[in-house]
């Protein structure tokens, strides 16, 4: 199963603590496994109850919240206009601990790190959507690691808070106001099975402006037919799914290929071979290439990740003839989590902060032109 298997691109988020970073680059995989991968028996439990993301303490962010996170911008950047849309983000991995397979939401270290995802990354839609983020019981970084049975059990598990989740969502914002979902990673795998679950053939659909899975894997044969919705094929349309996955060149993917190959779509069909789905950030379509001149602004963060800049212009894009999406050799010093292979993983949203920004308002825009 790719979800549990998936080491290559799920360990860039837990990369941003210094030292996994190191024990991955100095020991490799199996070390980085025995340390890793959770000893303990899977603990489980019931499901949240139905209405339990009514409490505001179970939200990272909210447009009711103070100092919501997802109101955060960079240095220099300024909110303009009033958000007409709602946004749906899941947050990628924060949790590394292995006492448990899934993290508490009580864990202060891994809320704190998810809060500066959720800062980072659906900040890029504060424009034109109000940002709802929810905590949610995610699988820990080790569940990655392993084709353990108890690896997939905490990946159910940390669904079900998602999706419990997104029912409040849809409770709480404005009948028949636009929405837009979003992930990151681990994040994305989420929203992937909640586009096949709870999206695709219900009348929600018909509000979704965009799905944006980023930073995972999409076999357009294998897993895009079962997401309710088509690839995006312009910047100027709306009701569509945006992927990527960053690598500078040269690049070397083997690791991701080969998990990938092995494994079978949503659609139950293998994925050997397939192409993957390649959103160019610079230009809204699939596949091609762009100048980084079309970089309206890569996120610059400060050593802390706490605050940032855009950098403008930023890195060129292309989407090769497998699905990755190259950035060019003379990738940015973003800091130093950049995975072997040239992966730049960690920094999917923030190599094109002020493009998807800019993708986001002309789908909303697309869509209102089509009711």
């Amino acid at each position: 199963m790719l979800a549990r298997r998936f080491l290559w691109v799920v360990a860039g988020l837990t990369m941003l603590v210094v030292a996994a970073a190191l024990v991955y680059r100095l020991f490799g995989a199996e070390l980085m496994r025995f340390a890793m991968v959770p000893s303990a028996a899977f603990e489980g439990g019931p499901p949240p109850a139905p209405t339990a993301y009514a409490d505001k303490r179970l939200w990272i962010a909210r447009p009711d919240m103070r100092d919501s996170p997802g109101l955060w911008m960079p240095t220099g950047v300024q909110r303009q206009g009033t958000p007409v849309a709602s946004l749906f983000f899941i947050h990628p991995t924060s949790y590394l601990q292995t006492s448990r397979w899934n993290a508490p939401l009580d864990d202060r270290e891994s809320q704190w790190r998810a809060k500066l995802f959720v800062q980072s990354q659906a900040s890029v839609f504060n424009g034109v959507a109000d940002v709802w983020a929810p905590k949610y019981r995610q699988a820990t970084f080790g569940a990655f690691l392993t084709t353990k049975a108890e690896a997939g059990k905490a990946l159910d598990f940390a669904y079900r808070d998602v999706a419990a989740a997104y029912d409040q969502f849809l409770r709480q914002v404005p009948k028949g106001r636009p929405i837009i979902l979003a992930g990151h990673s681990q994040g994305s795998l989420h929203l992937m099975r909640l586009l096949a679950e709870r999206v695709a053939g219900r009348p929600e659909a018909k509000r979704v402006v965009a799905a944006y899975v980023i930073g995972w894997p999409v076999s357009i044969p294998a897993d895009l037919p079962s997401l309710g919705l088509p690839a995006c094929e312009r910047r100027e349309q709306a009701g569509c799914v945006v992927s990527w996955q960053s690598f500078a060149e040269p690049a070397d993917p083997k690791q991701v290929t080969d998990v990938y190959d092995e494994s079978s779509g949503r659609t139950g069909i293998s994925r050997a071979g397939s192409p993957m789905l390649c959103t160019n950030p610079l230009t809204g379509a699939p596949g091609g290439e762009a100048p980084a001149s079309a970089n309206l602004g890569t996120l610059v963060p400060n050593e802390a990740l706490t605050e940032g800049s855009l950098k403008s212009p930023g890195v060129p894009a292309r989407c090769d003839v497998r699905g990755f999406l190259l950035i060019g050799e003379d990738a940015p010093d973003l800091g130093p989590y950049v995975l072997p292979g040239n992966n730049y993983h960690v920094y999917d949203y923030a190599l094109f902060w002020a493009n998807l920004r800019a993708d986001a308002a002309a789908r909303l825009k697309a869509f209102g032109d089509k009711k």
